[in-house]
């Protein structure tokens, strides 16, 4: 259980080694749920389309206690597959935590409360990148930071 009570669900567990082991989804992304007690998956898939989950991120969602939506946190898993030359395709699970700047103050706060508890459930996560505004999760970005500069030298 994490600082702010939220625990995290066995679905995310469960989807997380899907992806991992199985390889069964390119990326999953997770919330907390409606009364913040709990992280829980929001939406799996195994499109390889970057922008498409990018603008899922930036147009994610959360309920104020005043019931007011607005901008909204999330967690995501994406296995970031690059190129090396010389050394042939490598895949590394990156851990997003998305808290867009301009998201209720709140929601910013439980979800970073809450960040170690969903990490630490999740084994074998390679990279971790905080993201506050959309050009932090833009693919080049974080493609050089996940291979550590290295993707297509």
């Amino acid at each position: 259980m994490s600082q702010s009570g939220a625990s995290v669900a066995t679905e995310c567990v469960e989807a997380y080694n899907n992806l991992r082991l199985q390889k069964t989804y390119k990326y999953i992304i997770f919330k907390l749920s409606d009364n913040n007690k709990e992280i829980v998956v929001e939406e799996t898939s195994n499109s390889n389309d970057w922008g498409e989950f990018r603008e899922k991120l930036i147009n994610s969602e959360s309920k104020s206690k005043t019931g007011v939506i607005g901008k909204g946190p999330r967690y995501a898993v994406y296995d970031v597959e690059y190129s090396v030359t010389g050394e042939g395709v490598r895949n590394k699970i990156t851990f997003i935590a998305w808290s867009p700047d301009d998201a209720n103050v709140q929601a910013k706060m439980v979800y970073a409360s809450s960040k170690e508890a969903l990490k630490r459930s999740l084994p074998g996560i390679s990279t971790e990148i905080q993201a506050n505004d959309p050009d932090d999760i833009e693919f080049d970005s974080v493609l050089k930071t996940v291979s550590k500069g290295l993707a297509g030298k």
